[in-house]
This record gives structure tokens, C-alpha cells and sequence, in this order.
């Protein structure tokens, strides 16, 4: 019998560990509390992008992606993970998120990326647009689509449709509001989408060649 292969460490490691003790109410102000970040977080994307360009032409000549460029941007996503899961799409802690780059194993939310030694430079050109439309297809579902609602063309009020994030939201808030616990298995979901969207934004940036799975990995974290 062959021993078993080791297995490789996931390069993407997304964390979101779960507040046990959240407010009733700090959902309401905490997307205001936030505007400070969200401030500085317009500026740092102008430079992701702008870093990332930069980055395509460097791994289209040499292959590598460079390595402070690299960093830096790892840094702007885990900051915008960081005030997702405080203020938007998770709500899983009131732990107002740091002003920082750099990893923090003291916040309940983290964001570590491998950096690749090298990277396929034929690939650069077509996997954040052509490869990855099955991802934006599906993201596109999660985040945008979702439940119908509306009523006849008689009604008084317009159809339309909730995004599916928002729902499992909308159940974690009412839940919170009245037993003051976050459902487990509404933020176990809620953590998967994200986990899915920070994957393909990853690899749709360049920043690593192995495709995204199409799975939902649920939970605060992913499994060994």
C-alpha cells in the first residue's frame, strides 16, 4: 500500500470567526461606524487596480507576479474582508476592524494568500475574463439574484428580486434582534458566498493560477 501524498496547505485561507456575544442593535449604526474605511478603502482600490495592471504586464513578461506589489494588494482585500464581515455582507462581530495591511490573528476576520513563485504567463490573458465566467455566472446568482417578489400587473407595487446574501441577512438580523444569537447555519452560508467571491477575486486578479472550486466552503474556516 502507497503512503498517502500530503496534502498541499490551501493557499487561500479566508477566516471569519464568529462573535458569540453580538449586540441586539450594533447592526443598525455599524454600516455608519464604518464610513472611516470605507474612505480609505476607495483610495487603496485605485491603487490595487492600478498595482494590478502593473502586475499583468510583469507576469506576461517573467512569469512572477512581484512580491511587494503582491502584498500590498493581499493587504487592501484582507482590509475590505475585514469591514465586510464587521458592516456588510456577514455582520459576524462588533470588533471595530483595524486600520492595517498587515494579518492580525487578534481580529475575528483574516485573510492570508500564498504568494506563487511563479505563475503561467499564457494564462494571465484570459483567466480573469474568459476562464472565470462560470464563477461571475454563479457570484453573479448569489449576489444579484435571488427570491421574486412583487404582485400582478393590477398591483399598486413592482416586482423585483431580493439577492440571496441579502435574505440569509435578513433571517440572521431577525434572529439576532429577538434571541440575540446569529443562526449557525445562516453564517456557515453567508461565510461560504464570501469564502466563493474572495476566491474568484483571487484568481480574477491574477494572484494565483489554480482554479476556484465550485463548491461553498462553509464555516469560519475552511477544513485541513
Amino acid at each position: 500500500m502507497e503512503p498517502d501524498k500530503p496534502v498541499a496547505p490551501n493557499p487561500i485561507r479566508v477566516r471569519g470567526d464568529l462573535d458569540p456575544a453580538l449586540s441586539r442593535w450594533m447592526w443598525l449604526v455599524k454600516w455608519l461606524l464604518a464610513i472611516p474605511h470605507y474612505v480609505v478603502l476607495f483610495f487603496l482600490h485605485i491603487a490595487y487596480l492600478v498595482l494590478t495592471i502593473v502586475a499583468f504586464f510583469a507576469i506576461l513578461i517573467t512569469g512572477k507576479y512581484p512580491r511587494a506589489i503582491f502584498d500590498f494588494n493581499v493587504g487592501v482585500m484582507r482590509w475590505g474582508w475585514r469591514v465586510t464581515f464587521y458592516a456588510l455582507s456577514v455582520l459576524g462581530t462588533d470588533k471595530y476592524p483595524p486600520f492595517s495591511l498587515q494579518s492580525n490573528a487578534d481580529y475575528p476576520a483574516d485573510l492570508e494568500i500564498d504568494h506563487p513563485e511563479t505563475l503561467h504567463r499564457g494564462l494571465v490573458l484570459v483567466k480573469w475574463w474568459l476562464l472565470a465566467i462560470p464563477h461571475y455566472l454563479i457570484v453573479a446568482a448569489m449576489v444579484s439574484g435571488g427570491v421574486a417578489v412583487g404582485m400582478g400587473d393590477s398591483d399598486e407595487w413592482g416586482g423585483g428580486s431580493i439577492p440571496l446574501i441579502s435574505i440569509l441577512l435578513i433571517v440572521a438580523l431577525i434572529a439576532l434582534l429577538f434571541t440575540a444569537r446569529y443562526p449557525q447555519g445562516v453564517y456557515d452560508f453567508v461565510m461560504g458566498i464570501n469564502r466563493w467571491l474572495i476566491r474568484v477575486q483571487v484568481y480574477a486578479g491574477l494572484m494565483r493560477d489554480e482554479y476556484p472550486p465550485l463548491r461553498l466552503d462553509q464555516g469560519a474556516r475552511e477544513a485541513d
